[in-house]
């Protein structure tokens, strides 16, 4: 059973920034994760804005130094958009591994970055692509990169009168590989246990270019800066694989729950930065 709660229906995004600037709710998007939390009692009934009927936001553009995805663009759309895994592979990859049919049907990237959720599958891929975020407020707009967007567990740079309105990024540059992996209890519908994305760029036989971001294992999806640093310039031999695997295991502070426990995350942290790492860098040319 659901509580009771308002629910705004504005049709265009001025109407929806309008309700937000008055502080009269909370964006509604897929209701993925809302409608669970509603049920379980995580959330209480309040006012809700329900951004379902703002088709503005729902696109993906491919141009030639950008490529940008609309908030309320669903899961599904960036699974069926026929450019997404040249684009931007271990995006692809996430969002096929994203929940059920049913849910990426309804789930949207716009909901899945403002969840704040360490576990959340789009984000991962995303930071190791350097996106950038579009926050939207009646007076006007500013970009924040996605490595900046989050503070704390379910805590972002976002004000409460800003709408996150499009997530976009640069189009690999020539000669990187672009890979994702997420560890579960089962193959489907089911919370990442350690999540590891990499970009890696290769120029003249060294890396040029190195992103590792890592899910389920902080408060926040994060950046594994010190394990990046390790690698820039350098040809990427299994010794030195294996030590930026363990920068960036050191850079986690994961914790025991009921999908996994603190060491096992560990664990599966070092080992799979180090066999992503190594297949992007056989991958990069």
């Amino acid at each position: 059973m659901l509580p009771a709660f308002e629910l705004s229906q504005p049709k265009t995004l001025p109407e929806a920034l309008k309700v937000l600037a008055a502080g009269r709710g909370l964006p509604l998007a897929g209701g993925t994760v809302l409608f669970p939390d509603l049920r379980g009692g995580k959330e209480k009934g309040r006012e809700f804005i329900d951004l379902s009927g703002i088709d503005e936001l729902r696109y993906i553009t491919h141009e030639a130094k950008r490529i940008t995805v609309g908030a309320r663009t669903t899961i599904a759309e960036i699974l069926r958009d026929p450019a997404m895994a040249g684009a931007a592979p271990a995006l692809h990859k996430a969002v096929d591994n994203f929940a059920g049919t049913m849910v990426r049907n309804a789930a949207t990237v716009g909901g899945n970055l403002c969840c704040g959720s360490p576990s959340a599958d789009t984000v991962p891929a995303l930071l190791t692509l350097d996106a950038e975020v579009e926050l939207t407020r009646a007076s006007g707009s500013r970009t924040v990169p996605l490595d900046g967007y989050y503070l704390d567990y379910k805590k972002t740079v976002k004000k409460p009168d800003e709408l996150l309105t499009s997530v976009f990024w640069a189009p690999a540059e020539p000669g990187s590989a672009h890979l994702f992996f997420k560890l579960a209890r089962r193959k489907g519908d089911a919370v990442t246990v350690t999540g590891v994305s990499v970009m890696i760029a290769k120029t003249d036989g060294k890396c040029s270019t190195a992103r590792i971001a890592l899910s389920s294992v902080a408060p926040t999806v994060f950046r594994a800066h010190s394990a990046e640093e390790m690698l820039k310039g350098q040809k990427l031999t299994p010794d030195l694989i294996e030590r930026a695997a363990q920068a960036a295991t050191d850079q986690s502070s994961p914790i025991d729950d009921n999908r996994s426990s603190a060491n096992y995350r560990r664990l599966t942290t070092q080992a799979l930065v180090c066999r992503l790492l190594s297949q992007a860098w056989h991958q990069a040319s």
